[in-house]
């Protein structure tokens, strides 16, 4: 069932998101992975750093084997990348508050010696601070996620199953 257009958007969201979520319920996968999946798809796809959660995901993909659904882990790092833009400065902030460090201003003098060279130490401190901020957060992140998401999953798998699985577990 289609939602009616606005613009486009409702049309990329199903083509983008819903229809490939659905697709990947259809499947059959458990449960369990894809919560884990989902919950890992969004604790990389939050760091930081623009840009490098695809690569966080591809090494992750590999690394964990089996225990993960790769397109899910993918979709939800492309979903949460509003998410991710909206959380660098708070990661930021946590990282200079875990270090002790004073603010690095966010201004746009501040974006001016950037751009000019004059601040390359800072804004490389300004990273490193950020992503000791997403160090300190992600390991509560991904098992509160997955606790939250596994009941879900479960749901969704079930609604969701192939008529003929669920013919066959009927019978």
């Amino acid at each position: 069932m289609r939602i009616p257009s606005l613009g486009g958007v409702c049309s990329w969201l199903h083509d983008k998101i819903i229809d490939p979520f659905l697709l990947i319920l259809r499947r059959g996968t458990e449960p369990k992975q894809l919560a884990f999946s989902a919950a890992l798809g969004t604790t990389l796809g939050i760091f930081p750093i623009v840009g490098v959660t695809v690569f966080l995901c591809g090494l992750a993909i590999p690394i964990l084997g089996s225990r993960c659904h790769p397109p899910t882990v993918l979709l939800l790092n492309f979903v949460v990348t509003p998410i991710e833009l909206s959380l660098v400065v708070p990661f930021l902030r946590l990282g200079e508050t875990i270090c002790g460090s004073s603010h690095f201003s966010l201004t746009s003098d501040a974006l001016k010696k950037v751009f000019t060279g004059q601040a390359s130490t800072q804004v490389l401190l300004t990273i490193l601070h950020a992503m000791l901020g997403w160090l300190f957060v992600a390991p509560f992140i991904l098992p509160l996620l997955y606790l939250l998401l596994f009941p879900c999953f479960k749901v969704l798998v079930r609604r969701f199953k192939p008529k003929e699985a669920q013919l066959r577990s009927e019978a």
